[in-house]
């Protein structure tokens, strides 16, 4: 390991430890008696993207019915397959007889319909379509049955302890729950695909515009015309799971995810997640740091068909201030493994960014990944470098 010194850095911030699990192992709120912004919630919770600080709790661990949050599970799935190359928007996705039979919110798809993935996506980021879920978890899975239990181990890579997934849509079923510190933090893993709030953040548009029956789209997220800022992400209701939301908003650079579940009414709902944003955005401000992907070091790979690597942040990165505290003084250490040998995967970790205060103790931890993958160097090219390297040395 390398240590690349220590970087004084004054800034008012408040910080957990980065990590899938922040979400659940903070708290903060209504049981300290200082603050209740969900009254009305059976729970609730409300954190900034980028560190995962928990600004706000309340019963955030409980198991509840998440309705059709269940579907920021879905399309993080599908994001993801399109991320790695899987999936197009372009693709076409026919509905089977199956998913066209699902009732609820839905787009009314005909069995043996053909609609391309970017109008799945709308009719399920919009309208919240049990259909069209059910139809691109048959497209990626074969069987919904199967993409479920890819749900269910997505969501245990993240540290999501009290989710468990029975369908694709949330509609109602034995064992199907979920908490609002989990629905955090699958909101955040699925807004590191930037792309999706193109679809979340829209409030009307169509599908079918071609055809002689256009379908209207209306976001059933109303914040999303009404609060500045949002632009997603999900709605929920069942009359067991009661009104649901995880909603988010970006103001100057800072992202708030806010998750109330079990609200008697939308009007309750949307009250409270809203007071819950205007004490975020009035109360704290961010700091970037890094930008997502954003080049930190290079890092030599040993018999590597390529010799070094760029290593990257794997999100934004930024720093947690509370507005009008006197300023503090922190420490910024990159450390970075000297050497790795290939071949190197681009989601192993490689390194970490700590930030500490003056006196040692540790505030955050970033992980830092390679840019790309890098295979193993054949004999020869080996055989090249190593008498390039004699070569020089004499």
């Amino acid at each position: 390991m390398k240590r690349n010194g220590y970087i004084a850095l004054c800034f008012i911030m408040f910080f957990t430890i980065f990590s899938p699990l922040a979400v659940a192992a903070e708290k903060a709120g209504p049981q300290t008696g200082e603050m209740n912004f969900a009254p009305n919630a059976k729970a609730a919770v409300m954190i900034e993207a980028d560190t995962g600080k928990v600004l706000y709790e309340k019963n955030s661990n409980e198991k509840m019915p998440p309705a059709s949050i269940t579907k920021v599970m879905t399309m993080l799935l599908i994001m993801e397959a399109i991320e790695r190359g899987e999936l197009k928007l372009t693709d076409k996705v026919r509905a089977s007889e199956r998913a066209a039979s699902m009732g609820g919110s839905q787009i009314f798809l005909q069995p043996g319909e053909e609609m391309v993935v970017e109008d799945m996506i709308k009719g399920i980021a919009i309208a919240s379509g049990n259909d069209a879920s059910v139809a691109m978890a048959e497209h990626l899975s074969g069987t919904e049955e199967t993409f479920v239990a890819k749900m269910n181990e997505r969501a245990k890579q993240l540290g999501m302890k009290n989710t468990h997934f029975v369908n694709s849509n949330g509609l109602p079923a034995a064992d199907h729950y979920s908490s609002a510190a989990d629905i955090a933090i699958m909101s955040r893993e699925l807004l590191k695909h930037e792309g999706i709030t193109r679809f979340t953040g829209t409030y009307q548009d169509y599908l079918r515009k071609d055809s002689a029956n256009p379908f209207w789209l209306v976001n059933t997220n109303r914040l999303v015309r009404f609060y500045e800022g949002v632009d997603g992400l999900k709605t929920g209701y069942t009359s067991e799971a009661k009104y649901c939301l995880t909603a988010t908003a970006k103001r100057n650079n800072m992202r708030i995810i806010a998750v109330v579940m079990g609200v008697p009414d939308v009007k309750t709902r949307n009250n409270e997640v809203s007071t819950m944003f205007n004490y975020a955005f009035t109360h704290y401000q961010v700091m970037p740091m890094y930008k997502k992907g954003e080049t930190v070091e290079q890092l030599t790979v040993d018999k590597g068909s390529q010799p070094k690597i760029n290593v990257v942040t794997p999100h934004a990165v930024s720093l947690l201030m509370k507005k009008g505290e006197s300023a503090n003084s922190f420490k910024k250490e990159v450390v970075i493994n000297s050497t790795v040998n290939a071949p190197v995967n681009k989601e192993q970790v490689v390194g970490h960014i700590f930030i500490r205060t003056m006196d040692g103790k540790e505030v955050n931890r970033i992980d830092l990944y390679p840019e790309q993958t890098i295979d193993k160097a054949g004999m020869w090219e080996i055989l090249k470098r190593t008498t390039k390297n004699v070569l020089i040395s004499y």
